[in-house]
């Protein structure tokens, strides 16, 4: 499995809810609310779409025990 790169996604959508094609990179739609971004996806004629949050910033965590 490859990872993705959502640095432009980022840049563009941060701190918006967004819906993804299932190539996990095309942006379909976007919002203040996860609603209002599948919304947005539903009208441009994308019924499933993957949806998720772009941080307002990025933060490195760290876990311990």
């Amino acid at each position: 499995m490859t990872a993705i790169d959502w640095t432009k996604i980022y840049k563009k959508y941060k701190g918006l809810w967004v819906a993804l094609k299932k190539d996990e990179i095309t942006v379909v739609g976007s919002g203040k609310t996860a609603k209002e971004a599948w919304e947005k996806a539903q009208k441009n004629g994308y019924k499933k779409p993957i949806l998720t949050r772009m941080p307002e910033t990025l933060a490195t965590y760290i876990g311990a025990l």
